[in-house]
């Protein structure tokens, strides 16, 4: 039986699952480190994501040390984990990534890549291959069920190509957790969706002493 299409993301108050974007070559490379608009990225994303840094799991899966904090918020980062087989993530969160991720890339899975660069799979350390995919979101996500087995595909990010997946009616269910902070601007969840094409049902709602995790399920609008 093959299992359910879903993304999980960590949202702003306001609505932002991500700051303003600064081009991928710059995020991370040494010579942009002072640069106003970088420094302020990392400051934002470092404040959105800061309920993940202390986690048991998240230090464990990404090797930055042993201990952390159990409890919740842990079950469900391990969860989201544990139940994915396979992701499709875009071109420009693979390009953020690509120089930032350990050489042990932290998915242990099969990645899709949606782009239109021509590219031979790249194998990682740990179980992680990323494929590149050239001919759309459907293909990607074919491919990503066939290898994620009876286990769930995970629609990994950015925004867009959540966007994209959601229009295209090909999403299950996602997860938002939602941080306390407030963005003004950046990258929107919802800014490209077609609300008249869904229908959102809440299943569940948790919420620990840092964030609240809602879940929702999607049906036709």
């Amino acid at each position: 039986m093959a299992g359910k299409v879903f993304f999980s993301v960590t949202m702003s108050l306001d609505g932002f699952m991500a700051p303003e974007a600064v081009r991928p070559e710059d995020a991370f490379s040494p010579g942009k480190q002072d640069d106003p608009g970088v420094r302020r990225w990392m400051s934002k994303w470092a404040r959105l994501q800061a309920w993940a840094f202390p986690l048991r799991w998240f230090r464990e899966n990404l090797k930055i040390g042993e201990g952390g904090e159990e409890g919740i918020d842990n079950d469900i980062a391990r969860a989201t984990y544990e139940r994915t087989g396979a992701s499709v993530m875009g071109k420009r969160m693979f390009d953020l990534g690509e120089p930032s991720w350990p050489d042990e890339a932290p998915f242990h899975t099969s990645v899709f890549v949606v782009t239109h660069e021509k590219r031979d799979p790249w194998e990682r350390p740990g179980g992680t291959t990323f494929h590149f995919v050239n001919d759309g979101i459907h293909s990607a996500l074919d491919q990503a069920r066939e290898a994620a087995g009876d286990r769930d595909v995970r629609i990994a990010g950015g925004g867009e190509t959540v966007q994209q997946y959601l229009n295209a009616g090909l999403v299950d269910e996602f997860s938002v957790t939602l941080a306390p902070v407030l963005f003004g601007t950046g990258v929107h969840l919802f800014d490209r969706v077609d609300p008249d094409r869904l229908a959102l049902t809440q299943v569940r709602s948790t919420a620990s002493t840092r964030v609240t995790h809602l879940t929702y399920t999607v049906g036709k609008g």
